[in-house]
């Protein structure tokens, strides 16, 4: 049996914590920046955590 590959996409977008969480970045921060707030821009750039209703998707994607 072939091995399952990963999503390219999701392994450039997630990375795995420590503890197993999956961290991800925030959108909207590349492009258009002009408009947006520098308070909103600043808080865009933390990392955050994958919610719980969305592990499942990324874990399959992520194959873990």
């Amino acid at each position: 049996m072939p091995k399952v590959k990963t999503k390219s996409g999701a392994k450039k977008r997630f990375a795995l914590t420590g503890t197993g969480k999956v961290k991800r970045k925030h959108a909207f921060k590349s492009h258009i920046l002009t408009k947006k707030s520098t308070k909103r821009k600043r808080g865009l750039t933390h990392t955050g955590l994958v919610s719980k209703a969305d592990m499942n998707r990324v874990a399959q994607m992520l194959n873990i």
